[in-house]
């Protein structure tokens, strides 16, 4: 595995200069981010060693390099989903890849189903906790290099970004919510006894990924934001029939205020501030 990272990022750092301590994940939600950034380079997921393949339509699958307000970025246009047939191994690999880029800080998008009865479609949710019901990526022979074979997941999401978050959606008048995020395997949408089923376990929100790849971030004590984009709601007496367009529709309208929150949240990251786990 080691060998497979260096690979990868020899090769990035053969087309990538500098160092960028801030990566996004783009999933749906945020697919457009590239065009609020100065774009240095883009790389095709397809053309790193070992790097897996997005088939998901929304998900551009290039790394890009970028500026914003003068300092870099690494930008995921695009993520891999367990339900594409990868292994956890494979899915969770790009963060690992991250990490020894030297990625520090993760800020991470998705769409969501809303479960909670005050969630409206196009709401924003900022993920404050999260259930796992998908496999763990870290079963299997433990790697010492990447962290702890049990690492600690008592404080997941950063409280310091999620504080910032909320001001900054305060300050330019954002109606958003925190809440819990529940990861699924998909790719089925949920039944209605399931969506009750999340509710009754605690969850607000219900998504087919992130959950994986913040699990491999902590372990390698990257630092983690993730919000949800509600693009239909599980909640008894409001569901409807659900297709992929419709939740890409309702993602795409809600882009341009998650962008603003994520343009914020660089600043205060790349201002230096000092964050602590």
């Amino acid at each position: 595995m080691l060998k497979k990272i260096n690979q990868s990022v020899n090769y990035i750092h053969s087309i990538i200069k500098g160092q960028p301590k801030t990566a996004i994940v783009l999933g749906t939600g945020l697919s457009k981010f590239k065009s609020e950034v100065s774009v240095l380079k883009e790389i095709s997921y397809d053309c790193i060693p070992n790097f897996p393949k997005t088939s998901v339509e929304g998900h551009k699958g290039k790394l890009i390099h970028a500026l914003h307000k003068g300092s870099e970025i690494l930008i995921m246009q695009g993520r891999s989903h367990f339900y594409e047939g990868l292994s956890m191994e494979d899915l969770v690999y790009p963060i690992r890849v991250l990490k020894y880029l030297g990625i520090e800080n993760l800020i991470l998008s998705n769409a969501a189903g809303g479960l909670d009865e005050n969630y409206a479609i196009g709401d924003i949710v900022l993920i404050t906790d999260h259930i796992n019901l998908m496999p763990n990526p870290l079963i299997g022979p433990h790697i010492a290099e990447f962290g702890e074979r049990f690492p600690d997941m008592s404080l997941v999401y950063d409280p310091v970004l999620i504080q910032k978050a909320n001001e900054i959606a305060k300050t330019n008048k954002l109606k958003i919510h925190n809440g819990v995020y529940v990861a699924v395997t998909g790719p089925t949408y949920e039944t209605p006894a399931e969506y009750k089923y999340l509710r009754i376990i605690g969850a607000d929100v219900v998504g087919m990924s992130t959950v994986p790849e913040v699990i491999v971030a902590r372990q390698m004590n990257i630092k983690c934001f993730a919000m949800s984009v509600v693009t239909d709601l599980g909640v008894m007496g409001r569901i409807e029939y659900l297709t992929h367009e419709m939740v890409q529709k309702a993602a795409e309208e809600a882009e341009p205020r998650m962008a603003v929150i994520v343009k914020e949240l660089l600043e205060v990251l790349n201002n230096n501030e000092n964050f602590n786990d």
